[in-house]
């Protein structure tokens, strides 16, 4: 594979293949894309099986966090747990809310409840079993986890998941809670 050699910020010479350089202008552009954009409007299920427009999702203007996650995918479901621990402890610091979207098809979607419930999660938890809400959101591999300021405006996106990134989400978060420009 054909290498290109940079000069990074520390002044150290590095190769990078031309892919992964693409890849990382691809993610820089699609961070500054995000701009302030707000959720566009898709029609999800509520756990009580109620139809509910994404575009009235709101916070009474503080911040909120849209997780796509599903009942197959591990990482989503480590986020969850991880976040799950210190959600009530967030919530009091920023008044955040937590919508989990799951992605679950119609196959396994009658798992969504059961999982939810065995977890004790305390988040508002929809079903987008047709993936209308996920294509909006230009969401591919997830889990996809979006922070949204208190005018519903997309300020921040992360795709994947590692342990100890639920840190790194609640420093963006208590930036929004504040009014502070993310970097």
């Amino acid at each position: 594979m054909k290498h290109t050699v940079f000069t990074n910020a520390l002044g150290k010479k590095t190769k990078m293949s031309k892919k992964l350089i693409f890849a990382t202008i691809g993610i820089l552009f699609s961070f500054s894309a995000i701009g302030q954009s707000t959720i566009p409007a898709a029609d999800v299920k509520a756990m009580d099986g109620k139809t509910v427009n994404t575009s009235k999702f709101s916070n009474d203007g503080k911040p909120m966090i849209i997780s796509f996650w599903a009942t197959w995918c591990k990482p989503c479901k480590k986020e969850l747990d991880a976040i799950a621990e210190v959600y009530a402890e967030w919530q009091k610091e920023t008044g955040v809310k937590l919508i989990a979207i799951s992605t679950d098809d119609s196959r396994s979607s009658a798992k969504v409840a059961t999982d939810v419930k065995s977890k004790g999660w305390e988040y508002e938890v929809f079903q987008d079993e047709n993936q209308d809400f996920k294509r909006a959101m230009n969401v591919g591999d997830i889990p996809h986890t979006f922070v949204l300021n208190g005018k519903g405006e997309i300020v921040w996106q992360h795709n994947g998941y590692a342990d100890g990134d639920e840190e790194h989400l609640i420093e963006i978060v208590r930036k929004v809670a504040k009014g502070e420009k993310i970097d």
